[in-house]
């Protein structure tokens, strides 16, 4: 698969995915997402799927990877 970059994604993640996204590569679970943006876990999930369709993945660690190599997370 050829690397993309974000500003190509055709549906661009929105302000609380890329904010959701960041705390999943933080190592947060749902449930400490969804306490830290005061929102509940259901809204978590409907984020992360979003995030997940959009990005092409299906799993946590891939979802990490995959926005690293498009550069929506900064390098650890």
């Amino acid at each position: 698969m050829k690397k993309e970059s974000y500003q190509y994604l055709i549906d661009p993640l929105t302000e609380r995915e890329t904010e959701v996204l960041n705390l999943i590569a933080e190592g947060m679970s749902n449930k400490e997402i969804a306490d830290c943006l005061n929102i509940t876990v259901n809204t978590v999930k409907g984020y992360i799927k979003n995030i997940y369709e959009k990005l092409g993945v299906s799993r946590r660690v891939q979802v990490v990877a995959r926005a690293r190599e498009m550069k929506i997370l900064g390098e650890k």
